[in-house]
This record gives C-alpha cells, sequence and structure tokens, in this order.
C-alpha cells in the first residue's frame, strides 16, 4: 500500500526545529517520514535520527529518505527508549527532537489495521504488531466499569457508561472481533438524535486505541527526559491531536520553565529547582486555513515548543 506522505503543520514545526545544518535532531514519531525529510534537506554534517515502532512506517520511510545516505539512522523502537538507544549509539545530546502524535494517515487509511472505523476489520490498532495487547482484548476482556474509565477519559465520550454497557452485554453472546461489530454496538448505544455530530464511533475508537499503546503514559514519561537530553539552545516540537495529550505537554513545558516549588510568599528561592528553559508557544500554533483546506485530519493539531536554556 502506498504510504500518504502529508505533515501536519509541516512548515511550522521545521521552523520551530530552528535547525543548523551541522545539528544532531531526531524524529520519535517517523511516520511516512515527511518532517525527517526537510529537517534532513537542511542538514549538512548534521545527523538525523528516526524513530517509530511500527514496521510498515519504517519500510516507507526508509524508502522516502534513502536519498540522504549517512545523514539518517532508522530505527525501530517506542520513543519513550530514547535515551537507552542513542545512548547506546554514544549520542548523549542532540539539538532537537520532534513528536508528531496520535495515529499515521497510513495507519488509518490501512483498514486491516483496525484503526479505522470506515473500514471492516479485525480489532487490532496495535502500532507496534509485537505486543500482545490488542484493541480485541481491551473491548472482550476489560471490566465494564474499565471501559466505562476509558471511553469517558481518553474518548470524552459523553455516552460512555451505555456503551460500556452495551459492549459488554454482547459480548456474553460471541467475542466482539470486527471493527464493524463494534461501530453497530457503539451505535445501538447512543441516541439517533445525538448521531448526527460526526461518526458515532469517532471517539470510543480513538479512546480504546489509546489504550491499548498506552499513549498517554508513554507521552508523560517522556517529556522531561527529552528535555534534558537537549543540547543549550535546542528545542523539543511537539504535534498533538487530543485535549489530553495537548495538556500533558503544556504542563510539561510549564513545569520545565518554572520548577519552583516555594510557596509563594516566600520572598527567595529556597527549593534549588533551576529553569531549563523557555516555553517558546504560549500559546500553541494551530493548522492555517490553506492546510486545514487540504486534510481535515489537521484539525484538531496543536504545535507545542520548549528550547533549552543557553548555558
Amino acid at each position: 500500500m502506498e504510504f500518504k506522505h502529508y505533515s501536519v503543520l509541516l512548515k511550522e514545526t521545521i521552523e520551530g526545529l530552528q535547525i543548523k545544518p551541522d545539528g544532531i535532531y531526531v524524529d520519535g514519531t517517523l511516520g511516512g517520514g515527511g518532517h525527517a525529510a526537510q529537517v534532513c534537506g537542511r542538514l549538512d554534517t548534521g545527523h538525523l535520527y528516526g524513530i517509530d515502532q511500527d514496521e510498515a512506517a519504517i519500510g516507507a520511510a526508509a524508502a522516502r529518505l534513502s536519498a540522504f545516505g549517512e545523514k539518517v539512522t532508522i530505527l525501530r523502537e517506542n520513543y519513550r527508549n530514547l535515551k537507552n538507544v542513542l545512548g547506546a549509539l554514544g549520542v548523549k545530546k542532540v539539538d532537537g527532537i520532534l513528536l508528531d502524535l496520535g495515529v499515521s494517515s497510513y495507519q488509518f487509511d490501512n483498514g486491516e489495521r483496525g484503526f479505522s472505523y470506515r473500514c471492516d476489520a479485525p480489532l487490532d490498532m496495535r502500532m507496534d504488531c509485537r505486543q500482545t495487547l490488542s484493541a480485541k482484548q481491551v473491548v472482550n476482556e476489560y471490566s465494564e466499569a474499565d471501559l466505562y474509565r476509558i471511553i469517558k477519559e481518553y474518548g470524552e465520550e459523553r455516552f460512555a457508561k451505555n456503551i460500556a454497557k452495551h459492549i459488554v452485554r454482547t459480548r456474553l453472546t460471541k467475542p466482539v472481533e470486527t471493527t464493524f461489530e463494534l461501530n453497530e454496538i457503539i451505535r445501538a448505544a447512543i441516541p439517533a438524535k445525538m448521531r448526527r455530530d460526526g461518526h458515532p464511533s469517532k471517539r470510543t475508537f480513538q479512546a480504546i486505541r489509546i489504550e491499548c499503546n498506552g499513549e498517554l503514559e508513554v507521552l508523560e514519561n517522556s517529556l522531561d527526559e527529552f528535555i534534558d537530553m537537549l543540547n543549550p539552545g535546542g528545542r523539543l516540537c511537539i504535534i498533538t491531536f487530543h485535549s489530553l495529550e495537548d495538556r500533558i505537554v503544556k504542563t510539561a513545558f510549564r513545569r520545565n520553565e518554572n520548577p519552583c516549588v516555594c510557596p509563594p510568599e516566600f520572598p527567595v528561592c529556597v527549593c534549588g529547582r533551576v529553569s531549563k528553559g523557555t516555553v517558546v508557544t504560549r500559546k500553541p500554533i494551530l493548522p492555517g486555513e490553506k492546510e486545514l483546506a487540504e486534510n481535515s485530519r489537521s484539525k484538531s493539531a496543536k504545535l507545542r515548543i520548549f528550547q533549552r536554556k543557553e548555558e
């Protein structure tokens, strides 16, 4: 299957990285290599490390970036292991890191992966097919209480309780095995007059995917480490597509800019925590009208940027 090469907030992200020709950069969510190709095109003696846990993405990106030869190293890994993976290659510090979170166009458009509610396929949703937990296990093995929590929290779905109840009731007869089977369960759980605002399965599929891949936990546990890996003046650029992702990034950036935990009435800081840098984006950068018209998937995208302090 051909990989779609559209990259969200491409111009804004590349500008935000402030690429140096001799710098070392990391794309922690390589995908089709769209952002990575733009980084490589601005390198002279510099190097890009491209990381992705999806085997298909690795193959597509490798083909796309082959023209850049030794400027690129591609690794099949989860970005949460970035420090250890690069450390094993002798790389301790980098000049920029970018993450384009969520699901790539390839994963959505490849119906067999089970990410899309528009294609009938086995319930899978694994970004890394080597892992054991799949959407099928989440749907069929999680308790009703856990399903409710996931769909409510990660999907921000107002009918989460009813959807969880319908899933559990259905699987008593037979396991829920395909995306279209899950679609029908969700459809039956949402009142007809409330199904007009987009596809009724959108929020629930998103929630199950986030749970299956541990997306929020991985993000939250990685940000401080990424900032620590930046050289003075280095930048971390993160594109989110979900309010919970954006909140995690916003909170981590603010904490690293102002880590002081002293009570506000203290005349001077005594906790000893020192700022690691500056939040470049006080408000997130959003797609422009042209991009929104060309790619509807960019609708919820937000870019935030953090710069490591100069020493």
